[in-house]
């Protein structure tokens, strides 16, 4: 394969052909400064990935959004159906904080953190190498007829992305079912949990198709970040750039020749294509911005391996910006304080709610058919029954064992019946409660009666650590 052949055309995408169809991009390896940060950085994210459902906070599972039980743990932090809202919170807070990183640093995301790179390029382009070897010897095992030995290495090779998908999506479902019910499933038939199954089946059927072959193509044809990239950065965003300047006009042998006519001086850019060679989305960083870029660095090391060969200063491609270089460089913008200033309102409010969220939360809720019935007692008196559910949650991170009971400013011939007193309630779990209140007909007045219900710890003492007082209104005939 000549150099010539790594020439982009320019008017259609690199993955393409003239008719549309897609061209298989073959990434060769690159050794450098960044790659080895790179390493780092996806190796400890895979590894967070696949145990950071196993790791326990206060008893509870570190990052669990349980959408079936209305249950969200996230590093400490109890959710639950009624603290919905504040998940709100915890998501704009990602989400501007990725905005003012993108603001800052560019596509630091996509070539560093987003998990369609992390898993492609740490996890499933590994397997790949190793089984086919390099990208030139990659590129001839696809492009040889089908023999034996082909047909191996293919076998051998999606078996093991087989393998890594189970594993990758088994983790995936831990976040949503939990570990300890997880383990359960696994042990048990798929008729058990058809739910799940299908789940599994799924999303383990979409990663091996995405990570396995489909690729770079998501990140340029379905992934929608590439393109609202654009709102989110200003040209003093820091990008992958290559310095125009110094490179221009490239050596190549027919520039040798005018250079020598002409006497003109040649730029620093060899035109090895190096940095094509290597780019995994296929694109050529030399022409400019492009929304096919990731910013995963390996043209950088690319280009300092090869200046450094011909003995020139590495840096022409590099982390720059779209500022001019003689003008002063800011980090931090307008644009950028905007974002960051949403950010830090996120988190503030988020904080705000979590310290006015109490110990154990009551919800009252009038129970279902008839708003109240009437008992006739063996004095003749007349009594009117109210059924109630209470929605008790208990965020105080111990067990509780709650009392319920009416205010002391209430009459007294009111009567609270529940089936357990006191109610043992675990930490984080939510429990309804059936409650029935009778009072004489006497105190209805204009057809309610308005009381005090108050749910406290059954701890000794006048002053317990936990009371929750909620008003409650009391229908009754007019």
């Amino acid at each position: 394969m000549s150099l010539s052949d790594f020439e982009l055309h320019p008017d259609r995408l690199s993955t393409t052909d003239a008719k549309g169809r897609r061209i298989f991009i073959y990434p060769a390896d690159v050794r450098g400064f960044f790659r080895r940060k790179r390493t780092q950085v996806q190796s400890f994210l895979v590894i967070l990935f696949l145990i950071l459902p196993w790791i326990k906070i206060n008893g509870q599972q570190a990052l669990l959004l349980d959408l079936a039980q209305r249950r969200f743990e996230i590093f400490g932090l109890s959710l639950r159906a009624h603290n919905a809202p504040l998940l709100f919170f915890v998501f704009s807070s990602a989400a501007f904080g990725l905005f003012f990183a993108t603001a800052v640093w560019g596509r630091v995301w996509c070539g560093w953190a987003c998990p369609q790179t992390v898993f492609i390029d740490g996890v499933f382009r590994k397997i790949e190498r190793w089984i086919e070897g390099p990208a030139l010897e990659r590129r001839r095992l696809d492009a040889a007829p089908l023999n034996l030995k082909k047909l191996l290495k293919k076998a051998a090779k999606w078996m093991l992305y087989l393998v890594a998908t189970l594993i990758v999506t088994h983790s995936f479902l831990a976040y949503f079912v939990g570990t300890e019910h997880l383990a359960k499933m696994i042990q048990r038939s798929p008729s058990e949990n058809w739910g799940s199954f299908l789940f599994m089946l799924i999303s383990s059927a979409v990663i091996l198709f995405d990570f396995a072959w489909f690729r770079e193509q998501f990140c340029t044809i379905v992934c929608p970040y590439g393109r609202f990239q654009s709102v989110l950065m200003d040209r003093g965003s820091m990008i992958v750039a290559y310095d125009v300047q110094r490179g221009e006009p490239r050596t190549t042998p027919q520039a040798k020749v005018l250079s020598k006519t002409h006497n003109t001086k040649l730029g620093d850019c060899v035109n090895c294509y190096r940095c094509v060679q290597v780019c995994p989305t296929g694109i050529d960083i030399r022409r400019g911005v492009q929304m096919e870029c990731i910013a995963c660095t390996a043209c950088i090391d690319a280009c300092d391996e090869v200046m450094t060969k011909v003995k020139k200063p590495t840096g022409l491609i590099r982390y720059d910006s779209l500022l001019p270089k003689t003008q002063k460089k800011k980090r931090f913008t307008f644009r950028s304080g905007i974002y960051l200033l949403f950010c830090l309102g996120s988190i503030l409010a988020l904080s705000i709610s979590l310290y006015l969220i109490k110990p154990v939360d009551v919800q009252i809720l009038r129970a279902k058919g008839t708003p109240y019935t009437v008992q006739t007692l063996e004095n003749g008196s007349t009594m009117i029954m109210n059924h109630l559910k209470l929605e008790l949650s208990n965020q105080s991170g111990e067990r509780q064992d709650l009392v319920f009971e009416t205010s002391e400013k209430t009459e007294k011939e009111i009567q609270l019946i529940t089936a357990v007193q006191p109610l043992p309630l675990d930490d984080g779990k939510v429990v309804q409660v059936d409650v029935f209140i009778r009072l004489p007909k006497l105190l209805i007045r204009n057809g309610q009666k308005t009381m005090t219900l108050i749910v406290k710890d059954n701890s000794s003492g006048t002053n317990p650590r936990i009371q929750v007082e909620k008003e409650v209104t009391l229908v009754g005939p007019f």
